[in-house]
């Protein structure tokens, strides 16, 4: 199976909006030269600007299978590469005593142990996975939440597209995966491994652009609420939160008023509903605090 690919950044841009995505110029290049040169794309920016929802719109707007790896302190590369199936592993090996038992032969030490070590026991983990599916989009999610020697080993993947199993031997893939890596910048990524990328900055979308995206993710969605909502949740951004709203808050607050029957964003509507876009206690009091404000500008 070859890759899919477009012709143009113009042509992925389109590809991405029939899933919903709204790229702008930066961002369709970006992910159109990463898909043409084979390079993983490097996604970098708050939370909640589109990062993680990126690649799962590459994946549909290529027809291709998602893999996610969601790193966490402490991962390591058997959680990201694979394990071997012990209970499986386990019956096979009393079956096959029970065979010897009953024909009262002798087992071979050998073989049953190289047996023990075949693929049908072995468990991918994602990128395992994704190198034996390709192609298709590997998402590495939260890279910046993983140590230095899982970059390390990130690193040495993604520059052979390869898995070494010593029981099975080299998995290579024939075809690349699209990788996109993403970070919330909690800390700095070594600079090895973003040379090894291509690099986009994603920034929260203006005010016209967040008011096309909640009408393009929620149809159904009046044209004055939409614009309200944007607007609304461009100034939460500007105050001092702990958790500043993403796009995926406020396509969650504009779904709230609608459930409510709300036909615009006022004091008692915002309110009601403010658990949608906000998280934290702190937040939420801040915001009522200041809900007036930003209703009127």
């Amino acid at each position: 199976m070859t890759a899919p690919t477009a012709t143009s950044p113009d042509d992925l841009a389109r590809a991405l909006d029939e899933t919903g995505y709204l790229a702008d110029a930066g961002l369709a290049s970006a992910a159109f030269l990463a898909l043409r040169m084979g390079r993983p794309l490097f996604c970098e920016g708050e939370p909640g600007t589109g990062k993680t929802a990126l690649a799962q719109a590459l994946s549909e707007a290529l027809g291709l299978p998602l893999v996610r790896l969601q790193c966490h302190e402490g991962i390591d590369a058997a959680q990201a590469l694979y394990d071997w199936d012990f209970p499986r592993q386990l019956l096979h090996l009393r079956a096959l005593e029970a065979a010897a038992s009953a024909s009262h032969t002798e087992l071979d030490v050998d073989a049953v142990e190289s047996s023990l070590y075949d693929r049908r026991f072995l468990l991918a983990r994602p990128v395992l996975q994704a190198i034996q599916e390709a192609p298709c989009v590997l998402l590495v999610d939260e890279v910046d939440r993983a140590d230095d020697e899982f970059e390390a080993f990130l690193l040495e993947v993604l520059a052979e597209n390869s898995v070494t199993i010593p029981e099975v031997g080299v998995v290579k893939a024939a075809t690349p995966p699209l990788v996109v890596l993403t970070s919330n910048r909690t800390r700095e990524v070594h600079d090895a491994l973003k040379r090894r990328c291509l690099y986009l900055w994603l920034e929260h979308p203006d005010l016209a652009r967040e008011t096309a995206i909640l009408r393009r993710r929620l149809p159904d969605l009046p044209e004055e609420l939409a614009a309200q909502v944007a607007q609304a949740v461009q100034g939460l951004r500007g105050l001092d939160l702990l958790k500043p709203p993403g796009v995926a808050e406020s396509i969650d607050w504009a779904q709230a008023l609608q459930l409510v029957g709300a036909r615009r964003l006022d004091l008692a509507s915002a309110t009601a509903t403010l658990g949608a876009v906000l998280k934290y206690r702190e937040d939420a009091d801040r915001a009522r605090d200041k809900l007036d404000a930003l209703l009127a500008s």
